[in-house]
């Protein structure tokens, strides 16, 4: 049997899913098969394995950050939220429907087979399963029934780690708060706190780490500074969002639809020194971009008909008849068609049949049987500026209700400076993002060499390698093998 610790916090957005990354790497640096475990997952950044089933993205970080594959026992519960009271449902890596709030809390007790076969399932393959909570242990509301803090805890019998947010302030409060709203059960199982996202000098806080072990009895395992390494973020909580909008070399703007997914698709263009990317909500933010991006969206309808409304719609159709580069991928290039269909409700939105922008000749329908498929192959048909992608390799996945009414789909559609695609991770393979960013260069006639290039594949490594760092000389990892029963007390 697998040996287990939990990691479990304060809040959403604590830097749980960073922090098991870096114990992920740790335990695979340190000689032992580590796998991630995350019984219920709310996200709309999604993955597909090789076996076709969909998964959570925090778990594939943490996965790539042990050496192993994805696989959705690492997720068996993943939300995907459709409206503000509503997800679609996925369990094991398959759709079971889409559920609004109340009935996927009344329901979810019928998951824990689900969930515990999961885990009994990597518990025989791995030595060490590190554990992922979900928001908060605290929320007395929702205690009952739950399947994904202390409830799973108490079900795999887990040493629990809590962490605490110092940089929205309150750590203390927090931490102590939430250790008083356990019951003495819970309690019992948590065997450290952590401080986490710290700037300054740690012996400012030593007098209140000692009055915080006092009072939860328990002690402060480790004060983990504000990590600055570039690793995917789990949620639309990411501070990608929020980064230096300022324009540099090469202009990129990505549309910021309400209910965007999977925007990690566009990671490997953030990686250049004089590359911005930036993230554009209103038509103020776009100015001239050299390529707009439209992500994909969990409600392609309502977030079309949001640019619609907000005027970017309109900005993005006077950008593409002056020529400049449009890129949609997934719900994105669905937008680009003349329209969009959902005779069954799939979406659960309130209009069932919208225009497109009507930029790419194809219509979607959308139907009950999600595509979840990992593709690869060659390109090969692509015209414009962008034909230098042609027979370059790529891979990555598909997942999808809509379905195009086209005779073929390509991996990438064109018409003139437009282009769309269904492949998520479609920049990630060698030679795709220099290649675009050669053809822009090429058009704004500056040289590609000024912006800098990397190696995609090297770079993850070397930033999963310094995170295992930071959280190593951060956390008291002696004691944390110990209580993991992988060191005598």
């Amino acid at each position: 049997m697998a040996k287990n610790i939990m990691i479990q916090g304060t809040m959403s957005n604590a830097g749980k899913s960073l922090l098991a990354a870096g114990l992920c790497r740790i335990f695979h640096q340190d000689g032992y098969q580590t796998a991630p475990f995350k019984s219920q997952n709310m996200a709309l950044n999604s993955f597909i394995t090789r076996d076709g089933g969909e998964m959570g993205r925090a778990q594939v970080v943490q996965a790539e950050a042990a050496g192993i594959d994805p696989d959705v026992r690492m997720n068996p519960v993943l939300l995907k939220p459709t409206t503000d009271v509503g997800s679609q449902v996925i369990v094991n890596g398959q759709v079971q429907g889409n559920m609004n709030a109340m009935e996927y809390y009344r329901r979810k007790r019928e998951y824990i087979p689900a969930v515990m076969e999961a885990y009994q399932s990597l518990d025989r393959e791995f030595d060490i399963i590190v554990i992922e909570g979900a928001g908060s242990p605290a929320e007395i509301n929702l205690k009952q029934e739950d399947i994904v803090n202390m409830g799973l805890a108490k079900m795999v019998h887990a040493p629990v780690l809590l962490v605490g947010d110092i940089d929205r302030g309150g750590v203390f409060a927090q931490l102590y708060g939430t250790v008083a709203l356990l019951e003495e059960e819970e309690r019992a199982l948590v065997r450290g706190t952590v401080v986490n996202k710290f700037r300054g000098d740690r012996k400012i806080l030593e007098p209140g780490l000692k009055i915080l072990e006092d009072l939860c009895k328990v002690p402060v395992v480790g004060v983990v500074p504000y990590l600055h390494v570039d690793i995917d973020d789990e949620d639309s909580l990411t501070e990608r969002f929020g980064r230096d909008s300022s324009r540099k070399a090469v202009d990129i703007a990505v549309i910021r639809l309400p209910r965007i997914s999977n925007f990690s698709d566009f990671s490997p263009l953030e990686r250049y020194e004089n590359v911005s990317l930036r993230y554009v909500e209103h038509p103020g933010q776009l100015h001239q971009p050299d390529l707009i991006l439209l992500p994909g969206t969990k409600s392609t309808i309502a977030d079309l008909l949001w640019m619609r409304q907000n005027g970017l719609e309109a900005a993005v159709l006077h950008a593409a008849s002056a020529g400049t580069l449009i890129f949609g991928i997934c719900g994105g290039y669905q937008m680009l068609g003349s329209r969009i269909s959902d005779p069954e409700g799939v979406e659960a939105a309130s209009v069932t049949s919208v225009a497109g922008m009507n930029l790419l000749d194809m219509e979607t329908v959308f139907e009950g049987e999600k595509v979840q498929v990992q593709t690869s192959g060659v390109f090969s048909g692509i015209e414009g500026v962008l034909s230098g992608l042609n027979g370059l390799a790529y891979q990555g996945y598909e997942i999808h209700m809509g379905r195009n009414r086209r005779d073929r789909e390509l991996p990438v559609r064109t018409k003139g400076n437009i282009y769309g695609s269904y492949i998520h991770g479609i920049f990630d393979a060698p030679g795709i993002t220099d290649t675009i960013l050669k053809a822009i260069c090429a058009q704004k006639g500056i040289p590609f060499e000024s912006l800098g290039t990397f190696d995609q594949k090297q770079y993850k490594e070397q930033q999963y390698d310094l995170l295992a760092d930071m959280v190593r000389a951060n956390l008291d990892m002696d004691y944390i093998y110990r209580i993991m029963g992988l060191k005598d007390e």
